[in-house]
């Protein structure tokens, strides 16, 4: 009997020893209806179970508030990790600054940089903003009407506005006729319902859609299918969504759309918080991965 107490309390002191030197991770996000985000999630959520990480999902439905609060939920929890997926920290920065002090580390994915971050994985948002912007005012021959649809509360999709910004000071005879602040959740049927209002408004004027990112895009072609299916007006983006590839593949209006890796950086994100958790340092404070760009032609498709 003895015995069989001892290794009863072995038992239970090695249970306890590992619960302690578990490495429990939690994602934050304001935005996880939004496909990118959801796939980085999905995809860092993997690698880390790989690791042999416990990866939780926090949601906070475009709530910053809630995210502040649960990001103070999660460092009184004592999580050995937290990784913000499309957010800015400085909206957070208290928050970010509580994690540093309590020696848990943060890491961003799709964000930006921040003192209390110890790297941001992402895609060149400016260099993105600007290929997308150079490649529809090339297709519209270097003049036309655009509709702009934009959500500056994300801070990558706000150096991709601030990138045609840029663009439209040096091409003058593109107008933006109507743009559009994309609400989130539901960035799809938003754009669709804000692209059916503009085509009653511009009709015929309308010669090309700036979209962001995928989602909104993807909205203002299912407007124009059942608004006005004779439109003859183009559609790019960013993000490389399976909607907007499979609307590009078809020929639909939607010509083009910039393909950033998600599960790249979530992959890159995994090795650099696996290094701060063994000890070290990331890299470097901010890793950008390349996008490429999608049309029918490198689909392999010929459209009339």
């Amino acid at each position: 009997m003895k015995r069989l107490a001892i290794w009863g309390s072995v038992a239970a002191l090695l249970s306890s020893a590992s619960m302690a030197f578990a490495t429990n991770v939690t994602i934050l996000t304001p935005y996880i209806s939004s496909v990118p985000t959801n796939e980085m999630a999905q995809s860092f959520k993997a690698q880390g179970e790989k690791r042999g990480w416990t990866v939780s999902i926090i949601d906070t439905r475009n709530d910053f508030g809630q995210l502040a609060s649960r990001m103070e939920d999660t460092i009184n929890a004592k999580a050995s990790a937290i990784v913000l997926i499309s957010a800015d920290p400085a909206q957070i920065g208290d928050q970010v600054e509580l994690a540093a002090k309590s020696g848990i580390p943060v890491i961003s994915l799709d964000g930006s940089k921040n003192a209390n971050v110890a790297v941001n994985v992402t895609s060149n948002n400016f260099d993105l903003g600007t290929q997308l912007s150079d490649a529809l005012f090339k297709a519209l021959g270097g003049k036309g009407n655009i509709v702009k649809f934009f959500h500056s509360a994300h801070p990558g999709v706000h150096q991709r506005e601030l990138a045609l910004d840029e663009a439209l000071k040096k091409n003058p005879d593109i107008k933006v006729i109507a743009d559009h602040f994309v609400k989130v959740p539901g960035p799809v049927d938003d754009g669709r319902v804000a692209m059916e209002n503009i085509l009653r408004q511009h009709g015929d004027d309308i010669n090309g859609v700036w979209a962001a990112w995928d989602d909104p895009g993807v909205g203002a072609e299912l407007a124009a299918e059942s608004e006005k299916p004779d439109a003859k007006f183009i559609i790019m983006g960013i993000d490389g969504s399976q909607q907007a590839i499979d609307m590009i593949k078809s020929c639909t209006r939607y010509k083009a759309t910039f393909r950033q890796d998600f599960p790249k950086i979530a992959e890159i994100g995994a090795e650099q918080l696996e290094k701060i958790l063994g000890g070290g340092k990331a890299d470097k404070d901010e890793i950008s991965v390349p996008a490429v760009m999608v049309t029918p032609e490198t689909l392999g498709v010929k459209c009339p």
